[in-house]
C-alpha cells in the first residue's frame, strides 16, 4: 500500500471542519465559561483565551478539548495569597455554576467542565487552567503567568508553584512558525494525536508532543513524502526522549523542560512505542492503519471525494448536477 495516501487520507478524515455542528457547540460552551469566569472575577481578571489544539490550528475532530486560560492580576486574591487559593477559588466558583449540567473535577493544573450528554448524546468539554500573572501589571506586555500543580505532574509534585510559562508564546511557536515547515509540521503533529488517541490515558500531554516535533525538525533533515517525514519524526522520538541529555524547553519559559513532565519509566515508554510503530509497519505495510486510522466516520466523504478524479490525472470530472455539495 502507498503508506503517504493512507496517512493523508488519515489527516483529511480527522479534519476538525468536519464536525462544524460539534464545534460550534464547543464554541458556544466555551464563549459562556469565558464569559461567566469574566464577569464573576471582573477586575480581578485579564480576557480569558483559547490556547491548545483550537488555538494552534493542530486540532482532531476526534479528540474534540477546548482549553481555556483564566490570567488572574498579580494580588486578585490578596497581596498573601497563594497559587493554591487562586486554584482552588476558580475551582469552587466552576463547581457552583456548573454542577447541575457538568462534572467539574481537578486535574493536573486545570479543571475540568465536561457537560453531560445534549440530545444528540453530544459531551462538550472545557478545560480551564487559572495562572496568576508573574509580575504586577505586567501581564499585558510580557504575558507571564505562574501555574499551581494540583496533583503531580511527571517530575513537578502536587503543591508545587514552580511553574512559570507564557501560554501565548507557547501558541505562536507554532502557530507562527515558518511557512516553508508549517503545514509540514501540523501533519506531524495531527498523526501523533491520532496515534496517541488510539491509546488509553496516555501519560505523554499533547504539548509535549507538539514541542518534541518542532525539535525534530529543528535537529534531524526531514524531507520527502508524509511517510518519509512521520518515521524520521518518530526515529527521533524513539532515540532522544531517553537519553539523560534529553531536553525540551518550553516554548513560554525556557527555564521550564517539558521532559520533566515524564517520568523516567514514562520515556522509556514512549520511546519503546515508537520502535514498536516502525517495526511493525516496516514488517507489514498495513499495519500503519493499526496505528494511525482513519475516522471511519469520514470515510465515505473521501470516496466521494475521489468518486470523480480521473485516474492518472490532476484534474476532476464534473458530477451529476444533483450530486453537488451534497
Amino acid at each position: 500500500m502507498n503508506k503517504s495516501e493512507h496517512l493523508d487520507s488519515v489527516i483529511k478524515t480527522h479534519q476538525i471542519t468536519k464536525e462544524e455542528k460539534l464545534l460550534n457547540k464547543f464554541r458556544e460552551r466555551n464563549k459562556e465559561v469565558k464569559d461567566d469566569l469574566f464577569e464573576h472575577y471582573k477586575g480581578s481578571i485579564y480576557n480569558p483565551f483559547n490556547s491548545g489544539s483550537y488555538a494552534k490550528n493542530t486540532a482532531i475532530n476526534t479528540k474534540f478539548d477546548f482549553d481555556l486560560i483564566a490570567p488572574f492580576k498579580r494580588y486578585a486574591f490578596g497581596t498573601k495569597g497563594t497559587l493554591k487559593e487562586m486554584y482552588e477559588d476558580v475551582y469552587d466558583f466552576l463547581y457552583e455554576k456548573y454542577k447541575d449540567v457538568a462534572k467539574v473535577k481537578k486535574q493536573k493544573v486545570s479543571i475540568g467542565i465536561e457537560f453531560y450528554a445534549d440530545s444528540e448524546n453530544d459531551i462538550v468539554k472545557i478545560d480551564v487552567t487559572p495562572g496568576r500573572e508573574l509580575n504586577e501589571k505586567q501581564y499585558i506586555e510580557d504575558s507571564k503567568l505562574n501555574l499551581y500543580v494540583y496533583s503531580r505532574y511527571g517530575k513537578f509534585d502536587a503543591g508545587s508553584e514552580r511553574i512559570q510559562t507564557n501560554i501565548q508564546a507557547q501558541i505562536d511557536s507554532i502557530r507562527n512558525r515558518a511557512t516553508t515547515e508549517k503545514d509540514s509540521i501540523r501533519k506531524i503533529i495531527r498523526l501523533l494525536k491520532v496515534w496517541k488517541k488510539t491509546k488509553f490515558d496516555y501519560p505523554t500531554k499533547s504539548y509535549f508532543l507538539e514541542l518534541i516535533t518542532i525539535k525534530a525538525f529543528d535537529n534531524k533533515t526531514i524531507a520527502g513524502n508524509l511517510w518519509d517525514k512521520l518515521k524520521t519524526v518518530l526515529e527521533y522520538i524513539k532515540d532522544e526522549v531517553t537519553k539523560d541529555s534529553f531536553t525540551l524547553k518550553d516554548k513560554g519559559n525556557s527555564s521550564n523542560d517539558l521532559a520533566d513532565t515524564l517520568t523516567e519509566s514514562e520515556k522509556r515508554t514512549l520511546s519503546n512505542d515508537m520502535k514498536n510503530i516502525l517495526d511493525r509497519i516496516e514488517e507489514n505495510d498495513e499495519n500503519i492503519k493499526t496505528y494511525f486510522p482513519e475516522n471511519a466516520k469520514f470515510k465515505e466523504d473521501k470516496k466521494e471525494e475521489n468518486k470523480y478524479q480521473v485516474k492518472g490525472s490532476g484534474f476532476f470530472t464534473i458530477p451529476p448536477k444533483n450530486e453537488r455539495f451534497g
